[in-house]
């Protein structure tokens, strides 16, 4: 008597289709990035200030400060979603997660990108409760070029950094909402159908999603830490 048909698998046991291993294998990296840059977690914040937005309009918060109170409390929530957008760039890995190889710009890209289009998504939703100050037009603009100042802060001072970006630019922006601002940089505060304002928000963003699709956050305690321990290895 001897063990050795048992070693030998059942026909078709275990066995997995090459067309569903192939999809598993494609669909691994992306979750593993989106995992790692929180985006869970950041679909849950854009959900909640969503709601935040729809309750401000709906129970009507700044009816006694006037429109320049409710485009104040507007481009706090749209401040708030870009913020959000940026951190999620951030990555706990460093250098060593650019062994992914070609795949890790687009990744990037598609993150920032879609959740962009989450956040304009839910936040134009919101607005069905109310009158959104300037409408959806000048939500789009406002959230596309606080976007773009929160990934051009995350490529610059680091992702867990990126909201540097959104705050200045509210706080510049409180400051020119309540003059006359002449410069299109200042989009938040022109008229929604301002031609030079969207384009500058536009440009802003483009120059974002660029920055964080080529070089990524700059996170340079990572990196740092990351190649001291290769040259040690080496």
């Amino acid at each position: 008597m001897t063990a050795t048909g048992t070693r030998a698998p059942r026909p078709g046991a275990g066995a997995v289709p090459a067309a569903r291993r192939r999809a598993l294998v494609a669909l691994r990296l992306p979750w593993l990035y989106l995992v790692s840059r929180r985006v869970p977690a950041a679909l849950g914040l854009l959900a909640g200030l969503a709601a935040l937005a729809w309750s401000a309009l709906h129970w009507h918060w700044a009816i006694a400060g006037g429109r320049a109170a409710q485009l104040f409390i507007s481009l706090t929530v749209e401040a708030g979603a870009a913020a959000v957008i940026a951190v999620a760039t951030y990555g706990p890995f460093g250098e060593p997660e650019r062994a992914t190889g070609r795949w890790l710009p687009w990744l990037r890209l598609g993150t920032a990108a879609a959740l962009t289009a989450v956040a304009f998504g839910a936040l134009a939703g919101a607005a069905t409760a109310g009158l959104l100050p300037g409408g959806t037009l000048a939500l789009a603009r406002n959230l596309a070029g606080s976007t773009g100042l929160g990934l051009v802060a995350a490529a610059a001072l680091g992702g867990a950094f990126g909201w540097t970006g959104p705050l200045a630019y509210l706080i510049v922006t409180e400051v020119a909402v309540t003059g006359n601002p002449t410069t299109p940089w200042v989009w938040a505060a022109r008229p929604p159908h301002d031609l030079g304002g969207a384009l500058c928000a536009g440009l802003v963003f483009i120059a974002g999603i660029a920055a964080i699709a080529v070089a990524g956050a700059r996170d340079s305690g990572t990196r740092s830490t990351a190649g001291q321990g290769s040259a040690g290895v080496a």
